[in-house]
């Protein structure tokens, strides 16, 4: 029999500024959780699901898409039971996206003693009209500053965002690879066709990038990632086609190869794949490997390290069994040890 994935928690695997007002810090009344963990994993709902693993108080940190015009997280001690989620940033009427303006792929970095959010945003800016395909907003990726995980996080760069004005772009991460920072990122497949991973360097403050994007690949270039309408998939009801490029994250295996995990459109739906620097730099050349890691609708994942050392792997998946589907956060434990990330262990093969 089938073991339930979250009746393993937390073993093997869980399922799961410049300007005044811009990035306008929440209220400590507001933004600090309790701290009461009684929120179980399974019970929690949101998409591309960021874990960072705070040592300063060995605590967990989960930041999710949101809305509404703030940033949430929520906070653990062993990622089987959560507080309420809490604000960690609220956006201002001053800020380019308005103060409803949506957070997509919120993640932290720790970097120089600060910590960094990457979010996604967008507004009603029609940047270009594609004949026979959409209007494409402004969509952007842009950086904010704070001193602790929790918030509150603020704007650092004059409200300007960091990925180019005539792009809508998606999905910043944050590598540093010898000492210099860099940004990858997504050029949305709404405006490309062919979604494309961009790489961008950034100053030392990671403030607004100087420098042009290089193009690391395209969605196309994996065997594994599918055209949208060869598997029936509509976008705002309408047969656009195109190739998607989503949820980048860059990792080197315990062997030193670098390696990136990246979403896309599979032959199950949602997806996620791993390509690898054939030179063992953030700048490529980056191959694609033939399969998914994940393949039945779950993906925008990442790496982190659990305070007692085990690798983990978030995700968010739906369940097609669900009366009304949702995203759900997703853990699953990896092994890096070799020169391939791989699954260390799959739950839902597991027997009692």
């Amino acid at each position: 029999m089938k073991r339930a994935l979250f009746s393993l928690l937390p073993a093997v695997c869980v399922l799961l500024s410049s300007i005044v007002g811009c990035g306008r810090p929440a209220s400590d009344t507001v933004r600090r959780p309790a701290d009461h963990y009684t929120v179980p994993l399974e019970k929690v709902r949101g998409g591309d699901p960021f874990v960072l693993a705070d040592a300063s108080d060995s605590t967990y940190y989960l930041y999710t898409t949101g809305g509404g015009g703030k940033v949430r997280a929520r906070a653990s001690k062993d990622l089987a039971y959560w507080t309420e989620p809490f604000v960690v940033m609220e956006f201002d009427s001053l800020h380019w996206a308005g103060n409803r303006a949506a957070s997509w792929a919120a993640e932290v970095h720790e970097y120089k003693g600060k910590y960094y959010l990457f979010t996604t945003s967008h507004n009603d800016q029609v940047i270009e009209h594609i004949e026979g395909r959409y209007d494409i907003p402004r969509r952007a990726t842009q950086i904010y500053v704070a001193d602790s995980p929790r918030g509150p996080f603020r704007d650092f760069t004059g409200n300007r965002q960091h990925t180019p004005m005539e792009w809508a772009s998606l999905d910043g991460t944050l590598w540093v690879e010898e000492g210099v920072p860099y940004m990858v990122f997504c050029h949305e497949w709404l405006q490309t066709v062919d979604g494309t991973m961009e790489l961008v360097r950034l100053p030392d403050d990671l403030g607004v990038p100087t420098e042009r994007p290089v193009t690391l690949f395209h969605a196309s270039d994996a065997p594994w990632s599918r055209e949208m309408l060869s598997i029936g998939e509509k976008t705002y009801g309408l047969d656009l086609g195109g190739n998607v490029t989503d949820g980048p994250f860059v990792f080197r295996t315990q062997t030193g190869r670098l390696g990136m995990l990246w979403s896309s459109w599979g032959s199950q739906r949602y997806a996620m794949g791993v390509a690898y620097s054939e030179s063992g730099k953030i700048a490529g050349p980056w191959v694609q490997e033939d399969e998914a890691i994940y393949k039945t609708n779950g993906g925008h994942g990442m790496l982190f390290r659990t305070f007692d050392g085990r690798l983990m792997m978030s995700l968010h998946w739906e369940d097609p069994a669900d009366e009304r589907p949702f995203r759900k956060p997703m853990f699953i434990e990896m092994d890096d040890s070799g020169d391939r990330l791989t699954v260390k262990e799959n739950p839902t093969d597991k027997e009692e």
